[in-house]
């Protein structure tokens, strides 16, 4: 990936502080700035804004982890700058510095901004796709926790259709997935095993394809489905469906099978359920199964900092001032 000569010296500038609200770093200070980002770039001599102009164009042209992403070790530069702790008198927030990176970023179609976690973060303004491998794992945040426990809260109420609508296309939307399309149960003749089809670009270009079967409860290996579980058998027929049958990319005017299949519950899929899948399936078609439970759907959810669903939302408390009658 390549900026714009003009908006790598602005970002340069920051760096040295001879921007506005940046802290100004001679050559012994900028070497120091870099081994703080764990990197081994020693300042020579030469002008100050060239030669970190230089090494932010040796970083962007690493290797991305997908389209419309920046490489990791360039973003990681912008996230210590940006630290708050490192925040001038004038701007404690850093809402100033934040407006001036941010100038040529947006030129180049990103833009910054903080987290929960008063972290920065850079995604792409087009497609909202954030310049940072998601961790599932990592712990979280007290807000994020609070948010995650609403979205849980909303997938024990939701529909199967809510579910595909609501939580799975906008969260695969970010993860950086393409051309994503609901079949929707109201065309049930045209599913043919898959609730969502949608395609992904390897940073090669070439693309794989993707199936989606979407249950709202617990999948397991009970002898027969109750209430909002379902038994695993069910699935099976719609998973050699899905990935026997072709689906029609309308931007390529061709025809592509599906290269992997997600099975996707809004509750706990077992592993029992897992293994009876696997021992039905021959080798080829299951190495081509990937399961997506509950605890995937809001670790992945939370770490993206997708917004909530609407009536996920916490219901808002008024002050019981407002029930007080009008002085007049």
């Amino acid at each position: 990936m390549k900026f714009k000569d003009r908006n790598l010296r602005m970002l340069a500038e920051a760096v040295i502080g001879d921007a506005p609200n940046f802290p100004y770093r001679s050559s012994s200070y900028i070497t120091r700035f870099f081994e703080e980002c764990d990197m081994d770039y020693a300042h020579d001599g030469t002008t100050r804004w060239a030669w970190t102009s230089s090494v932010l164009a040796e970083l962007l042209a690493e290797p991305s982890s997908g389209p419309y992403v920046l490489p990791e070790r360039f973003v990681h530069v912008f996230r210590v700058l940006m630290h708050k702790a490192d925040a001038e008198e004038d701007d404690p927030d850093r809402a100033l510095a934040l407006e001036h990176i941010n100038k040529p970023f947006s030129r180049e179609g990103f833009e910054a901004y903080y987290g929960e976690d008063d972290l920065l973060y850079i995604w792409h303004i087009g497609t909202k796709t954030i310049s940072q491998a998601a961790n599932p794992h990592r712990p979280f945040t007290p807000k994020e926790l609070e948010r995650r426990e609403n979205l849980s809260g909303y997938l024990d109420k939701c529909s199967e259709d809510e579910l595909i609508e609501e939580v799975l296309l906008p969260l695969f939307r970010q993860l950086g997935f393409h051309r994503i399309q609901a079949a929707g149960h109201s065309d049930k003749a045209l599913e043919y095993g898959k609730d969502i089809w949608m395609r992904y670009a390897l940073p090669t270009q070439h693309v794989l394809y993707f199936g989606i079967q979407a249950k709202k409860g617990k999948l397991d290996a009970a002898g027969m489905s109750k209430g909002s579980n379902r038994n695993i058998s069910e699935i099976y027929q719609q998973v050699l469906m899905m990935l026997g049958h072709e689906i029609f990319d309308p931007e390529t005017s061709k025809k592509a099978l599906v290269d992997h299949a997600f099975i996707v519950a809004g509750g706990e899929i077992t592993k029992q359920a897992k293994n009876w899948l696997g021992q039905k399936l021959d080798a080829t078609k299951r190495s081509q199964i990937m399961f997506m439970d509950r605890d995937d759907i809001l670790n992945l959810f939370t770490v993206t900092n997708q917004p909530l669903p609407s009536v996920a939302l916490p219901e808002a408390t008024y002050s019981s001032s407002l029930d007080d009658e009008i002085p007049f």
